[in-house]
């Protein structure tokens, strides 16, 4: 008799976290947190230059960063990390402040999103999830409102010179990206299926040279492709 062997997936890795501030109770703290949560929280750093180098060495799937920090600041070390040979870790950025420049500057560098330091348990683990699956933890309003205070506003009108090679299905999903509507949304308002919409999405990280749906927003902004208030 001819037995068939079974083969049994194995689990997926948990998502693997470094923790970046320079306060040592700071970092238990979140340390705690996470690895209750179930993730694999793989080294912490007490400063921006520590952080590239253990984030070079360990290469986790998200680093948790602090944004002022002694001899480097989160938005130089976020800048060094998005730069390494990918693949390239997400950076959520940790800030006091809700609206000020360093956030601004953060995305810019390459963030895929942030959280004020007083975030509950619950919205940590939930942003740290939503990094890892690629996606942003930044509204667009905010990023609008970030854009507002810290850049010109850009004209309205057609598509924006460095959006000249999308075709108008893809200047589409770049403005309902920039809108904040997941794959699922998108395809419902453009009666496309998510995968479809999810290769549209990569098409624009392609053609953008951008690395995520945050720079998709922030450019969709910046260019005017999509003005604040705009549903």
């Amino acid at each position: 008799m001819t037995q068939r062997t079974r083969t049994v997936a194995s689990p997926p890795a948990p998502t693997s976290v470094v923790v970046v501030d320079d306060q040592e109770l700071v970092r238990m703290g979140f340390r705690l947190i996470l690895e209750r949560a179930g993730f694999d929280v793989l080294g912490e750093a007490g400063d921006g230059l520590e952080a590239v180098e253990v984030v070079g060495t360990l290469r986790p799937d998200v680093v948790l960063m602090d944004i002022r920090m002694p001899r480097l600041d989160g938005v130089e070390a976020t800048r060094r990390i998005t730069r390494l040979i990918p693949p390239v870790p997400r950076v959520l950025v940790l800030t006091t402040f809700d609206l000020d420049e360093y956030v601004y500057e953060a995305v810019r560098a390459g963030a895929s999103g942030f959280v004020l330091k007083d975030v509950t348990p619950e919205d940590l683990v939930h942003a740290v999830r939503v990094v890892a699956r690629g996606e942003s933890m930044l509204a667009p309003a905010l990023i609008a409102r970030l854009l507002a205070q810290f850049t010109a506003r850009p004209p309205a009108g057609g598509p924006p010179e460095q959006m000249a090679d999308l075709t108008e299905r893809e200047l589409e999903v770049a403005r309902l990206v920039a809108q904040g509507l997941s794959n699922a949304e998108i395809g419902g308002r453009l009666f496309l299926s998510e995968a479809t919409v999810k290769t549209y999405v990569s098409r624009l990280l392609t053609k953008l040279h951008l690395r995520d749906r945050v720079q998709i927003a922030v450019l969709a902004f910046q260019s005017g492709l999509v003005q604040v208030g705009d549903e």
